[in-house]
Formats: C-alpha cells, sequence, structure tokens
C-alpha cells in the first residue's frame, strides 16, 4: 500500500482526523435531525469565521469556482458593469465567468507577484460607473494576498457592491465582513478550513441579498441563491440533495476553528509562514511574489541555481511530502507550497526534513539542518 504523503498544494490541505472520522460516519437523511442541527450550526460557526451578524450563510455543493459563479449571477445583471481587480489567474476566471453569461467587466491587472494597489482602485473609480468590485483575496497562482481592508476603505463612501474571493483566505487570514464592509464573501471547504473538496461556501450581506431580491431573474437555476435562501433558513426543506457527510465534516471543521479561536488561528498563519519561508531562505531559495505582498497561506517558491523542477517534486514526493509547480509564465521557474488549515507544527518540522533529504539526494550543496534550524528559532520563540 502506497504511504500517505503529506499535501502541502495550495489546496486542498491535510485534513485533520476528527475531520476525517466525521467524514465517515454513515450518511443519514439530508432532512434528518442530525443533519439539520449540523447544517444550522455550521452556517452559524461560518458568519463567526468572518465576523459576520447580519449577512445569511451558504454551503452548497460545489467548488470554488461555483461560489465565483454565485456570487456574480446573484449580484450583477446584463447592462450593470462591475470591476475585477486580478492578482492573477483567479481574476481572471472572474472574467471569464462574466463573459461565460454575457455580463460586463472591466479588469485591473496587477503584475504577478504583486496586487492591485488601493489608489489604482480610486483612480478606475473616479472614471467609470461600476454596481461592484471583485477582488481576490490570495491568488494562488502568484502567491499574492491583496489589501483587502484598504479596498473596502476605499469603497466605503461609496455605493457599491464588494465582493470578495477568499478562496485561499477565509479561516486562515482576517476578514472582518461586516466592520470592513464586505458584501459578499465566497470561499470553498478545501484550503484554510482543512476539509475536504466539494462545497462551495458564500456568506452574503443584507445589502447584497437586497440587491438579488431586486433583480426579476437570473441566468441560473441551482446557484440562484434564492433557491437556497429558504434551505439556509431551514435545512429540513428540500431543494437539491446536499452533501450529507461533506457538510458535517465541514462542521467539525468550522468548530476546530472556533476551538483555537480565529484570531490565534490567523496568527498560527503568520508564524507558519514566516518560518517555512525563513527554512527556505537558509536553503537558497527565492520568493516569486513581491514582500509586502506575501500571503500567509501559501508560497510561490524560486528553485535555486542547480535545483531542477521536475526532478525536484517528484524526489520531495518519494520523500512523503507533495508541492506542486508553477503556473503560466512561473511553470518550470516555481514550487507552490501550501502552509494553510490545520498544519501542525510536527507536520511543518517532517516537511522541512523531507525537504533537506531531498536537495541532499539531488546533490544541492547545503548546511545540514539549517533549514529546519531556521524555522525552529521563529516556531520556538514564538511558543
Amino acid at each position: 500500500m502506497q504511504h500517505e504523503k503529506l499535501l502541502l498544494i495550495p489546496g486542498p490541505t491535510p485534513v485533520h482526523p476528527r475531520i476525517i472520522s466525521t467524514l465517515a460516519l454513515p450518511t443519514v437523511s439530508h432532512v434528518s435531525p442530525m443533519l439539520v442541527a449540523e447544517l444550522k450550526e455550521a452556517l452559524s460557526n461560518l458568519k463567526k469565521i468572518v465576523f459576520c451578524e447580519s449577512g445569511e450563510p451558504f454551503i452548497i455543493a460545489g467548488a470554488g469556482t461555483l461560489a465565483m459563479e454565485m456570487a456574480l449571477l446573484n449580484t450583477v445583471e446584463r447592462g450593470e458593469k462591475f470591476l475585477v481587480l486580478s492578482q492573477g489567474y483567479f481574476g481572471q476566471r472572474m472574467a471569464q465567468i462574466a463573459q461565460s453569461f454575457d455580463l460586463s467587466c472591466d479588469v485591473i491587472q496587477s503584475p504577478w507577484g504583486k496586487a492591485v494597489l488601493p489608489e489604482d482602485l480610486e483612480e478606475k473609480l473616479s472614471k467609470t460607473k461600476y454596481e461592484a468590485v471583485v477582488s481576490t483575496h490570495v491568488d494562488t497562482a502568484t502567491g499574492a494576498s491583496a489589501p483587502v481592508k484598504d479596498y473596502a476603505e476605499v469603497l466605503k463612501t461609496r455605493d457599491k457592491l464588494f465582493i470578495v474571493d477568499g478562496v485561499c483566505a477565509t479561516g486562515g487570514i482576517e476578514e472582518r465582513m461586516d466592520d470592513w464592509g464586505i458584501d459578499v464573501i465566497l470561499t470553498a471547504a478545501q484550503k484554510c478550513f482543512g476539509v475536504p473538496p466539494g462545497l462551495s461556501i458564500l456568506v452574503v450581506s443584507e445589502k447584497a441579498m437586497e440587491k438579488r431580491k431586486s433583480m426579476k431573474s437570473i441566468a441560473a437555476y441551482y446557484s440562484d441563491l434564492l433557491k437556497w435562501l429558504p434551505i439556509m433558513k431551514d435545512p429540513s426543506k428540500y431543494f437539491s440533495t446536499p452533501c450529507v457527510n461533506e457538510i458535517r465534516s465541514f462542521n467539525e471543521g468550522t468548530k476546530i476553528i472556533l476551538e483555537e479561536g480565529v484570531e490565534k488561528r490567523f496568527l498560527r498563519h503568520t508564524l507558519t509562514a514566516k518560518a517555512i519561508r525563513a527554512a527556505l531562505a537558509e536553503l537558497g531559495f527565492s520568493f516569486f511574489t513581491q514582500e509586502p505582498f506575501l500571503a500567509d497561506t501559501l508560497s510561490v517558491v524560486y528553485y535555486p541555481e542547480g535545483v531542477e523542477d521536475k526532478s525536484f517534486r517528484s524526489t520531495f514526493y518519494e520523500n512523503g511530502v507533495v508541492v506542486t509547480g508553477g503556473l503560466g509564465e512561473t511553470a518550470g521557474k516555481v514550487f507552490r507550497m501550501g502552509h494553510m488549515g490545520n498544519l501542525s507544527i510536527a507536520q511543518i518540522y517532517f516537511a522541512l526534513e523531507a525537504l533537506e533529504k531531498t536537495l541532499s539526494s539531488l546533490g544541492y550543496k547545503f548546511e545540514s539542518k539549517s533549514g529546519i534550524s531556521a524555522a525552529r528559532a521563529i516556531l520556538e520563540e514564538q511558543a
């Protein structure tokens, strides 16, 4: 039997045993009292994680891309225009979704490795009328984390919906929906929540729900929030069969987050990122993402001279750790390493030991244990 590998890709992320155990429970009826209670609890916990009191949470079978589609179709009508703040690959996906449904949008594209600046947003808004502004929080292709709070400040005096793609951020990086004035946070289960893939997740403000209610129709059936709203209010009702086991496992994931403490979880993600990057830098690696925009949830890492992409990743895999290659212009030049969710300190040390073993196997010269020591200095200092 193949040994389990430590999954350090930009998602899915390692799954906690408690979540695996919940996922493996016998399937119950989708309208059973047990599932009704757990879905209600998950919806309530989700609002706490994004600091939202008055909005409507949705947990629906699907992927992050479905959540992106739902966010757009339920807030923007044909004939209206919205603005995409793109930090890389997934901002462009928003534009592609808009094109598929004949929705009009403009895109501000930052150079890869950076993020759109608030002043760029302000300048664009001074010239063109938009109904909504959409931003990726963390782009998994570039490793860039956007200044979402600063965007929200720019938008506070303007009557526009603010939609945040939090797929690689929500539950690991601060997102304060009510305080900042975010109208939609869309995300998925398999990254910072540390739950297996299969769920599209949204939290929608009262303002955004009123916009949907004002729209006579949308180009969707399954993706219509008004079809799902009665189910989220009362999960004993039926619209479409939910992912029973995935919902139960997601609920367990939200409980783990709240038990840890949301603020502590954010700090842990920051510390983990610093420790892993310190180890990589000590071993001669560098980073594609410019420092002001480094995300706490993943790193996009340049290889040092003499280390080849495919050989490195295949050997790292043999040593027990899975990372993934670059996309677009970074293909063959970088590897992408996720460090989010329920990643433990023991798993961090295992990954770094496997990293040093991999480099040694490839004939790369370095001081033994230097990467591990660099990470340990940060982790133990904050313990």
